[in-house]
């Protein structure tokens, strides 16, 4: 099974999930009102999700960072490809997993752009687990084979 994906694929994912890193905080003061609601947890719990906001910031910036940088040695195939390529794809296979499973439970303000912004995300989410997901198997084929 040989899945060839180009350059420019995994490009566009690696500035889309630098674009997620990017907007990650306005969403979470604009539609999710975040710390208002982190103002509610203990103190260490506070600093316990404002660290974990980072985390998931920091790991959308550096996976589309390494996307755009490094989109050759992603596509070719090595034990370390596969394991980052593997590693991205299981983190958006999570996050979509995530947004089906939990995040239809909760309203979002009902304004257009946040309308439009949800569906978009979700889109960008999906896009990301696909492309990781083809080139974690691409990695495979020619690493197990």
């Amino acid at each position: 099974m040989n899945i060839s994906i180009p350059n420019w694929l995994i490009i566009i994912g690696g500035v889309g999930q630098i674009f997620t890193a990017l907007i990650y905080p306005y969403i979470r003061h604009r539609i999710f009102d975040w710390y208002k609601d982190i103002e509610k947890l203990k103190p260490l719990n506070q600093e316990i999700a404002k660290t974990y906001g980072w985390y998931i910031q920091g790991l959308n910036f550096f996976f589309g960072l390494m996307a755009i940088t490094l989109t050759e040695e992603l596509r070719t195939p090595s034990a370390l490809a596969f394991a980052i390529t593997s590693l991205i794809a299981v983190y958006w296979v999570g996050k979509v997993a995530t947004q089906i499973a939990y995040y239809p439970m909760y309203d979002i303000p009902k304004v257009t752009l946040f309308t439009v912004g949800s569906y978009g995300m979700n889109a960008l989410f999906l896009l990301f687990a696909i492309v990781f997901i083809l080139l974690a198997l691409h990695n495979s084929y020619y690493l197990f084979s």
